[in-house]
C-alpha cells in the first residue's frame, strides 16, 4: 500500500475579534489536510498593551489550536511589537503544539530547521524574510526574522538631481519595496551573494533532515497587480536547485501565478489565508501612525495607487485581493507527486471560503490566467473536483 498525504499551505494569517467567525470559511481545509502550514503575518502578545491593543492577543489565535501544524513567523511585521511580541508569538506556538519556522529569539533560532512528522514522514520547513525592514531581522543577540539579504541603490532620472538630493547607499539588511523618491528616482534591491550563498548552504544541508523540503519566502512588491520583482524568479529557482521540493511565498496582499521550475512548484504568492485588518479602513476611526488614521489612509492611497472598498470594512485591499489560494501537495511515500491548489474568495463579510468550478471558482480562475500569462509563466492549471492541479503547458 502507497502511503498518501496531503500538505496544505495558506497564505498571510492574522486574526482578532470573533476569530474563530472569520475562520469559519477555510476551516475544512485545515482539518481534511494530513499537514498544514500557515504564514502568520503579525506577532501576537499574550497580554494586551496600548500598542497590540485587545485583537492583538494570543487568545485570538485559540481556533487554530489543533488545526495547524506549523506556522511561519518571518514577515515583515514579526517586530512590531518588540522582543515581547516575537517571544510571544513563538511561545504560544509551541506552548499549543505547533512548529515555527523563520522566527526565534536570535538568528540562530530563527534560521533552525523545522520538522514536523507524520506518520513516518519528514517535513522539513525553513522560512526567510526576503523585503525587510532591516528592524524585522534577528540577529545573534537580538530576536526577528531569518532573512535573505539584498543590496540596494536608486535609479535616478538625472545626475544633477542625484548629488543635489540623494547619495547613494549600499546596506545589505536594506530590503524595502521600489518606492519614488521625489518623483525623481526608484530603489531597487540587488542579491547580495554572500546572503544567498549562505541561504543556499542553508536549504542544502536540510535535504538530508527531512523527506519534504519546503521553502517559504516573504517576498515580493506589494499591493501591485500581477509584478515580480526581478529576484524573485531567481531567488526560488536557488531554492529549488539547492533541495527544496516546493517554494511558498505571500506578502504582496496580492494573488501571484504558480511557475514548474525542473518539475517543481513555485506558488509566488498565495495572498491572503485569513486577514482581519479593520484599523486599515477608511471607515476605521482609531489612531494607527501618527496623527491617525486618517492621514494613514491618504499616506497610503498615495503610495499604493488603490483606495480600499469600504464595503470590505475588516479586508481593505486592493480589490483585486479578494482572489487567494492555498497550495496543496500530493506526497506519496515521502515525496510529493502531484501540486494543486484550493481557490479561495473572500467575501464582504471578510471571510474567506474555497471555491470549486462554480461562478466564483471560475472567476479566480480567469483573474489567475490572466496573470499568470502577464508574470511570463509557462503554467496551466486544470479543474479536478474543488481543485485546480497545477501543469506545464
Amino acid at each position: 500500500m502507497r502511503l498518501k498525504q496531503t500538505l496544505l499551505f495558506g497564505g498571510d494569517t492574522s486574526v482578532g475579534r470573533n476569530s474563530a467567525e472569520y475562520l469559519s470559511g477555510v476551516m475544512p481545509l485545515l482539518k481534511d489536510a494530513d499537514i498544514r502550514m500557515l504564514h502568520l503575518e503579525e506577532p501576537f502578545v499574550k497580554v494586551q498593551s496600548e500598542k497590540s491593543g485587545a485583537d492583538r492577543t494570543t487568545a485570538s489565535l485559540a481556533p487554530l489550536v489543533g488545526n495547524v501544524d506549523l506556522m511561519t513567523l518571518c514577515a515583515n511585521h514579526l517586530y512590531d511589537f518588540g522582543e515581547l511580541g516575537v517571544a510571544d508569538s513563538l511561545d504560544w506556538c509551541h506552548e499549543n503544539g505547533i512548529a515555527t519556522s523563520g522566527g526565534g529569539r536570535n538568528l540562530e533560532e530563527a534560521e533552525k530547521l523545522a520538522i514536523v512528522e507524520k506518520d513516518g514522514v519528514r517535513y522539513g520547513v525553513l522560512s526567510y524574510n526576503a523585503i525587510g525592514p532591516t528592524t524585522s531581522f534577528a540577529d545573534t543577540d537580538k530576536g526577528g526574522c531569518a532573512f535573505v539579504g539584498f543590496r540596494r541603490a536608486y535609479i535616478l532620472d538625472t545626475e544633477k538631481d542625484w548629488r543635489n538630493q540623494h547619495r547613494l547607499e549600499y546596506d545589505i539588511h536594506s530590503i524595502r519595496e521600489p518606492v519614488e523618491l521625489s518623483g525623481q528616482a526608484m530603489a531597487h534591491n540587488f542579491p547580495d551573494i554572500t546572503s544567498w550563498d549562505k541561504v543556499a548552504k542553508q536549504i542544502a544541508d536540510a535535504r538530508s533532515k527531512c523527506d519534504v523540503l519546503t521553502v517559504y519566502f516573504h517576498k515580493g512588491y506589494v499591493h501591485r497587480v500581477a509584478q515580480l520583482a526581478d529576484y524573485e524568479k531567481p531567488l526560488c529557482h536557488m531554492a529549488i536547485d539547492n533541495g527544496a521540493d516546493v517554494v511558498v511565498a505571500s506578502h504582496s496582499h496580492l494573488l501571484r501565478g504558480v511557475e514548474l521550475y525542473k518539475g517543481k512548484a513555485i506558488y509566488h504568492g498565495l495572498n491572503a489565508f485569513v486577514m482581519w485588518v479593520p484599523q486599515l479602513s477608511p471607515q476605521f476611526k482609531g489612531k494607527i501612525i501618527g496623527d491617525g488614521n486618517e492621514e494613514w489612509i491618504k499616506a497610503r492611497i498615495k503610495r499604493f495607487g488603490f483606495v480600499a472598498d469600504p464595503e470590505y470594512p475588516t479586508y481593505p485591499f486592493h480589490p483585486d485581493a479578494i482572489y487567494c489560494m492555498a497550495a496543496k501537495c500530493i506526497v506519496e511515500n515521502g515525496r510529493i507527486v502531484e501540486n494543486r491548489l484550493v481557490p479561495i474568495v473572500v467575501e464582504k463579510s471578510g471571510i474567506p471560503y474555497p471555491h470549486g468550478n462554480d461562478e466564483k471558482g471560475q472567476a479566480f480562475l480567469d483573474y489567475l490566467n490572466r496573470i499568470t500569462k502577464e508574470e511570463e509563466l509557462d503554467t496551466q492549471y486544470i479543474w479536478d473536483g474543488e481543485e485546480l492541479i497545477i501543469q506545464a503547458k
